[in-house]
């Protein structure tokens, strides 16, 4: 069995999603559905998902717990919530108690677009990092790699909450440059409270062209940093389809791992995820 840490859906016709800008996003510009994704996603032999936030609006928390609620397949929502907002207690709490709000794992918040790079240290935003691991849920950071520092400094100052790095701190695999990204990144691994997800690797990379050997440095980094046991496979469907169809990305995400014993990949493939999102 495989869980798929990572992936998105939308419907255009619900709200824009105005990050869908450039002729090289146009084939994101349609909608894409739980029932798009069912037979990628059990053609993989995945039988479970997180879905994750795309939009910092309130309202889509709500709906994706309706999805999770509606569809056996997604088992776990990482949603958005403003971190910001004196009442983030409440609201999270308010969240857990609409239709599929047990389903409610994590918050995201797209820091990737953030103009200051010490966002994650504002201190509102320390307040809201608080309330999140108050309630039980971790945090899903989505940084590139000017921002690792600053996810680093967070982690250190919120030890009761998980932050699960997503699609490795977006590192430049186009350019094949692997520094200053590493050693940021393995400052975040040193921290017993992180995970990271091995996903959105193929749209860092040359979509054209792309191949497992170019992914295959940036992969064994994390794997090394954090190891098998604090690593997940995420799909990042739709996204991935820019660069690669769903099932490419889990047969390369199998091709990075093929060295490890099968407890490790069953870590990086099902169990790691279980554990960190409570499945």
């Amino acid at each position: 069995m495989t869980v798929d840490a990572h992936h998105h859906v939308w419907d255009l016709s619900v709200r824009d999603q105005d990050w869908l800008t450039g002729p090289e996003l146009q084939p994101l510009r349609r909608n894409f559905t739980v029932e798009d994704l069912e037979p990628e996603a059990h053609a993989a032999g995945v039988t479970r998902t997180v879905l994750v936030q795309t939009v910092t609006v309130p309202e889509e928390t709500p709906e994706f717990l309706a999805l999770a609620d509606a569809h056996d397949l997604i088992a776990g929502v990482v949603g958005w919530a403003d971190l910001t907002r004196p009442d983030i207690a409440e609201e999270l709490a308010r969240l857990r108690e609409l239709p599929g709000g047990t389903h409610l794992k994590g918050i995201r918040h797209q820091v990737q677009g953030e103009p200051d790079p010490e966002w994650l240290l504002r201190p509102d935003v320390h307040r809201g990092l608080a309330a999140v691991a108050e309630a039980g849920l971790v945090y899903d950071l989505i940084v590139r790699p000017h921002q690792l520092p600053a996810a680093v400094r967070a982690a250190e100052s919120h030890p009761r909450l998980t932050f699960v790095l997503d699609h490795l701190g977006k590192p430049p695999i186009a350019s094949g440059a692997l520094d200053p990204w590493a050693g940021a990144v393995r400052s975040l691994a040193a921290l017993p409270n992180t995970v990271c997800k091995l996903s959105g690797m193929v749209t860092e990379a040359d979509p054209a062209s792309w191949t497992a050997d170019d992914l295959r440095p940036y992969a064994d980094t994390v794997l090394d940093a954090f190891g098998p046991h604090r690593l997940m496979f995420g799909s990042d469907w739709p996204v991935c389809v820019l660069a690669a169809s769903y099932e490419q990305v889990a047969d390369t995400a199998g091709d990075l791992v093929k060295k490890l014993t099968d407890d490790e990949r069953t870590a990086v493939f099902e169990t790691t995820a279980v554990r960190v999102y409570g499945l």
